[in-house]
């Protein structure tokens, strides 16, 4: 039987490049350490709940559509995504309550309340983003990793419309008056594990797939997305062995040959995808010769994006006042953000996130009862914080209570994931969910090639390759690793 083109972990990202292999007539077979599919997303239930345990906020519908098609599918024939309303529900610490909805008007409305400004200034940052998107769509997101050579398809006047060389929140400030609009603008920025005050303003790219675009919730949760890939990787022949893990990628002269097994398999590729951070590949899975060495290192010295404390709690009771996704905003945001890439600490005054998707789902938790998901922006692990020494659950439910939602005495079930247990469960180097920091310019540049450099036959998929971190993004991963593949190995 010919060699197979092995998958390691059955993330969202090799989940897509396993489906368009095989339905370009490959034989995958993928080993995923979990007992379940997902990597990243993944879900957990307990006492009557039910909770999403990784990406929450889903845009770019069409990404998933053109998978499904790929394969001869129909997306709704496999997984419904229902569109989200308000789009997100953000609290501030002055009192101030906004509703980011797919009602323009009502958007508008709410904004001019703040600044009478604001209302023209967010349509000129809507057509902003949406121009950015237009421009550097099929250069840093949709095709194959960027170049130098490649940015030479943009016409001139688009390449000075990039906004590199400006930060997000200097760009932010141009269209946006209040500094409650600033603040909302500028947390798009987290969708990327970085800091507004630092990346690029060419991120406000981010803004235009949510807010230009719409958010979706799948039913059932948003785990729901893997399970359906993993039943169309299986309708379409590929082999999925859950509870098994890699231990090893083994290559000769520089080509891979095969995989090692934890049980001491050995399993010949024709090729290998890793759906792993790229740094736990060259630090874990492949034989430290000194070029793998050396690029390690370059690696390690990449500042790492942030990672997150994540809270599970079934709650007893409802609350009318918040809806599918909810921001509660720290009253400083530079200070929050430098406690997590400069001070390398949890913020002592953290934006919080919290998603119910009872609101959406009631089967999601007993009646009268709501799952929330709570996530706070942590720095990624290092030697100025113990997580073995950490109470910041209580840091976290202290400023939920003085926002008025105090659950402290009505929580039935509880959950915590510290960066620690996210670098275990998934692979992440240092818990950092996004790989390297996108807070430099020349981020999309070094975001890694779905290739790997000196070895043939190895490919990278997931948030830490080209094109980057987020789900739709994790999905083109897939599909831009499966291109090269197919053009390369035959």
């Amino acid at each position: 039987m010919d060699k197979p083109v092995v998958v390691i972990g059955a993330g969202i990202g090799g989940l897509s490049a396993a489906i368009r292999l095989a339905a370009a007539g490959r034989r995958v077979v993928m080993f995923e350490q979990n007992a379940t599919v997902g990597g990243k997303m993944a879900e957990i239930c307990a006492d009557g709940f039910r909770w999403d345990t990784g990406p929450s906020v889903i845009t770019m519908c069409h990404v998933f559509e053109d998978l499904f098609a790929a394969a001869g599918r129909q997306m709704d024939d496999y997984l419904m995504l229902l569109p989200v309303e308000p789009l997100t529900r953000y609290f501030y610490p002055d009192g101030m309550v906004l509703n980011l909805s797919r009602d323009l008007p009502a958007t508008l409305r709410q904004l001019a309340a703040l600044d009478e400004r604001d209302a023209e200034g967010y349509l000129a940052f809507l057509a902003y983003a949406a121009r950015l998107h237009r421009i550097t769509g099929s250069v840093f997101i949709y095709d194959d990793p960027p170049t130098w050579r490649s940015l030479l398809r943009v016409a001139p006047l688009d390449m000075l419309r990039v906004d590199a060389w400006r930060t997000m929140e200097q760009a932010i400030r141009r269209y946006a008056h209040s500094p409650h609009l600033q603040q909302l603008l500028g947390r798009f920025a987290t969708y990327v594990g970085a800091s507004p005050y630092r990346a690029p303003a060419t991120l406000n790219v981010i803004a235009d797939v949510e807010l230009n675009g719409g958010v979706w919730y799948p039913q059932g949760g948003v785990y729901a997305i893997a399970r359906a890939m993993a039943r169309l990787a299986a309708e379409l022949g590929v082999e999925i062995h859950a509870g098994c893990r890699v231990n090893a990628i083994r290559e000769a002269n520089g080509v891979v040959r095969s995989v090692l097994l934890a049980d001491g398999t050995v399993v010949e590729a024709e090729a290998v995808i890793a759906n792993v951070d790229v740094a736990t590949v060259y630090e874990r899975l492949l034989t430290p010769t000194p070029a793998h060495i050396r690029y390690l290192n370059r690696l390690k010295q990449q500042e790492p994006s942030c990672s997150g404390f994540i809270l599970l709690l079934g709650v007893d009771g409802q609350h009318q006042e918040l809806a599918h996704h909810n921001i509660f905003f720290s009253a400083d945001y530079a200070r929050e953000f430098d406690d997590i890439f400069r001070r390398g600490v949890p913020p002592a005054d953290p934006t919080i996130y919290v998603a119910i998707t009872s609101r959406t789902d009631a089967s999601h938790g007993p009646a009268g009862c709501e799952n929330w998901f709570v996530l706070v922006n942590v720095p990624a692990l290092g030697s100025t914080y113990d997580w073995s020494r950490s109470d910041y659950r209580e840091t976290v439910l202290s400023r939920l209570a003085a926002f008025g939602f105090d659950v402290r005495g009505r929580i039935r079930h509880e959950q915590s994931l510290t960066p620690v247990d996210l670098e275990r469960l998934t692979g992440a180097r240092a818990g950092a969910l996004y790989g390297a920091s996108s807070n430099n310019p020349l981020a999309a540049f070094r975001r890694h090639h779905n290739r790997a450099a000196g070895v043939r036959g190895l490919y990278f998929v997931g948030g830490t390759a080209h094109p980057g971190g987020g789900v739709p993004m994790v999905v083109l991963s897939g599909q831009a690793a499966a291109r090269l593949l197919l053009s390369e190995v035959t």
